[in-house]
């Protein structure tokens, strides 16, 4: 797999900021077939820092229904991976220089 496959996106919620301040931890939506070597391998790559430890977790799809004028609609939502990167202390990944 090509590394610029493997990340997606950054995850910025409530809870991914409070981590990158207290743990140096950064949340990343990444291809489901990555392995946690490509995704160390592609953050140290993209963003010049030094990765101590990657998690990974798959969280599922869910089913979404709606009541709308033509009745019912159901659908689903995709499942995706998350990688949770833990870098060197002292470094930093700044994931607002691209906006």
């Amino acid at each position: 797999m090509k590394l610029t496959e493997v990340l997606i996106k950054p995850i910025l919620t409530e809870k991914a900021n409070g981590q990158q301040e207290k743990l140096h931890r950064y949340a990343f939506k990444v291809n489901k077939k990555a392995n946690k070597l490509e995704i160390k391998k592609a953050v140290e790559e993209f963003y010049g820092v030094t990765v101590t430890n990657v998690n990974t977790a798959v969280a599922p799809g869910k089913n979404k229904t709606r009541y709308t004028k033509a009745g019912f609609i159901q659908g689903a939502k995709p499942s995706y991976k998350k990688a949770f990167i833990t870098v060197a202390e002292g470094e930093t990944i700044d994931l607002y220089a691209n906006i």
